[in-house]
């Protein structure tokens, strides 16, 4: 079992084509973990502001009566893709981790299963 700094710094180096990675708490919008970004790309903002996606989603999830659980959420941009995951552990219930991806450098199959795997292995 990985713990947070661990988990974030394993994301970072072994996904490639990361450029920033957080784990948030999705009900108060801090994060409480993050490695990586930019001075022109402040993670604390993007998680605090990605609360808000899944809320969206949930709600929206509601109201069709959707059944399902959130695995993740992609979002694409034209040059970076974000990678919004779920917690599901043990531990995990309102947490998301949160990748952020150079498009011409990642693959985004590979950075799914890896986050996944990275997941599982996270001790909260």
């Amino acid at each position: 079992m990985a713990n947070t700094e661990t988990a974030l710094k394993e994301a970072l180096t072994s996904i490639e084509g990361t450029t920033g990675v957080a784990l948030v708490d999705y009900t108060s919008g801090m994060a409480l973990g993050t490695m990586g970004g930019s001075k022109s790309f402040d993670l604390n903002v993007a998680a605090a502001g990605n609360t808000d996606v899944i809320r969206a989603k949930m709600r929206t999830m509601e109201m069709l009566g959707l059944k399902g659980e959130i695995e993740d959420i992609l979002i694409s941009l034209s040059d970076q893709y974000h990678l919004i995951r779920l917690l599901k552990s043990r531990g995990g219930n309102g947490l998301f981790l949160y990748l952020v991806l150079d498009a011409s450098r990642a693959n985004l199959a590979m950075a799914r299963h890896q986050l996944k795997k990275i997941e599982e292995d996270l001790e909260v």
